[in-house]
């Protein structure tokens, strides 16, 4: 299968998209949830008939960018001082600094304690709290990504070959054509059932890598209540 990218010119926006060329006989455009736009072709479509077609649904192409933008993880300017609230997994908890010659960070009756020897540094403790979270995601991740692939009758042919988990700013998850997993880390913050959803929805793209019809029947059949949980993450996360 070939790929490309490519762009079309359309008033004063600029579209990118990724081209696939398959055998098949009809073309088609879908707009991912990360905004991302994907056209697959006939392997002998001119590019110039691609291009147009592409222009021609430009309009509905904005329209669906503009929605899922909506519900894209929002960056929230932190101070990492006292009193300031975080999510851990759909739950608010608010943050303590104390002074302690050994720096740790720990959950504790509705807090998360950090002791640092420089409290008043926020940047030391957006560190130590930053580390914290990094080391969760990658308890947690891997935890409910065991959970996730009981969902499927063949789990062993939907376990994807490597987990990887960064910061990311306009997704929560991708599936690699090579069936590498990547979720994003702030992920960790929401809840268990909106966690165990983004990697669901990912683990089914092993089978289909686009958002047709047959991605929503398998997600449907393997996590009935997929839009429940898609709302809730979207809720929680906003």
């Amino acid at each position: 299968m070939k790929v490309a990218t490519r762009q079309v010119k359309y008033g004063t926006h600029v579209l990118e998209f990724t081209l696939h060329r398959r055998d098949r006989k009809t073309l088609e455009i879908a707009v991912e949830p990360d905004a991302r736009v994907t056209v697959v072709a006939p392997l002998k479509a001119p590019v110039a008939k691609i291009d147009e077609k592409v222009r021609k649904r430009a309009a509905w192409i904005l329209r669906k960018q503009r929605y899922f933008f909506q519900f894209m993880p929002r960056s929230v300017e932190r101070r990492y001082v006292s009193g300031e609230t975080h999510l851990y997994l759909g739950r608010r908890y608010r943050l303590k600094v104390t002074e302690d010659s050994e720096a740790s960070v720990k959950l504790k009756r509705g807090f998360i304690v950090v002791c640092a020897p420089k409290p008043k540094d926020p940047e030391l403790t957006r560190a130590l709290v930053e580390g914290w979270y990094n080391q969760r995601a990658h308890l947690k991740f891997n935890e409910r990504l065991e959970v996730s692939l009981e969902r499927f009758p063949e789990d062993q042919m939907f376990r994807p070959k490597s987990l990887i988990i960064r910061e990311l700013k306009s997704r929560w998850g991708s599936m690699s054509p090579s069936s590498r997993l990547l979720l994003n880390r702030r992920l960790v913050q929401a809840p268990v059932d909106a966690i165990d959803y983004v990697i669901t929805h990912e683990l089914c793209h092993i089978a289909e890598p686009h958002h047709g019809s047959a991605f929503f029947d398998m997600l449907e059949k393997v996590m009935p209540d997929w839009q429940k949980r898609k709302n809730h993450l979207e809720r929680i996360m906003a």
